[in-house]
């Protein structure tokens, strides 16, 4: 386990807490997605921080959507990478954590307009 690591990685998660739903929050999981809409009544998983035993995970889902937002990352933050969304960390580094924070701003903000996205699909499906 990785509290600390953890503890660092939520800080950059915990800001977005009136923005998005927390769908976990206990001491090694915390989540945070799309609040279902009418049109779409799953509602969607944007980003988490787990603490397992080898590491602390940070789950972006914006850098799988939108993969060019990678495109700026350092070397060094990509070799935290595994798949598409997930960064692991065994301890901290703050270089790579604002980093991250700064992924993690221009991520959600492309998310920003993805719940009218998807209620304005789901009308169009229904009405064709």
């Amino acid at each position: 386990m990785h509290p600390e690591v953890f503890a660092r990685l939520r800080e950059i998660l915990v800001r977005y807490k009136g923005r998005l739903t927390v769908s976990s929050d206990e001491p090694a999981n915390f989540e945070l997605g799309i609040p279902p809409t009418p049109g779409d009544k799953r509602g969607m998983f944007v980003a988490a921080v787990r603490d397992g035993k080898a590491y602390a995970s940070f789950h972006l889902m914006p850098v799988y959507v939108f993969p060019d937002l990678l495109d700026s990352v350092s070397p060094e933050l990509r070799r935290r990478m595994q798949g598409k969304s997930c960064f692991n960390f065994s301890r901290t580094d703050e270089g790579l954590f604002t980093e991250l924070e700064d992924l993690t701003a221009r991520g959600i903000e492309r998310f920003r307009d993805l719940p009218v996205a998807r209620k304005s699909t789901t009308r169009a499906r229904s009405a064709g």
